[in-house]
């Protein structure tokens, strides 16, 4: 019988996974686009907050999209703001919570328009 002595330099080092990364300035550009749409979200909601008419049931068909969209926005800036966000896959997916958060963002706003539309009085 031959001896097998493991030699602990014939062992396979671990591959490096390597990860596709964006450029530090592209990130830029998306983080700035990000915080100027969760503005305007944010923005839309003060002000239909402050505004004088009594709040109904109906606004909550509004109300509840607009918020999970500034909610999503809101995780969406909080993750392009890591440094993890330069690795491609967490962009993605930064990107991607934006544009679902967008989309509720804009069902809201939609929403908000068309029942405001609808309780005004028909001239006379």
């Amino acid at each position: 019988m031959s001896e097998q002595s493991e030699n602990p330099e014939q062992k396979s080092e671990p591959k490096l996974v390597s990860t596709s990364r964006i450029e530090g300035i592209f990130r830029n550009g998306s983080l700035t686009v990000v915080g100027i749409i969760l503005g305007f979200s944010l923005n839309f909601i003060s002000d239909w907050a402050s505004r004088p008419q009594v709040w109904d049931k109906k606004d909550l068909l509004a109300v509840i999209p607009l918020l999970l969209g500034v909610i999503l926005q809101v995780k969406s800036f909080s993750d392009l703001l890591s440094i993890r966000s330069l690795e491609l896959a967490y962009y993605n997916r930064a990107k991607n919570i934006f544009l679902a958060g967008l989309f509720f963002a804009a069902v809201g706003v939609a929403t908000a328009i068309i029942t405001d539309l609808a309780t005004i009085p028909a001239p006379k």
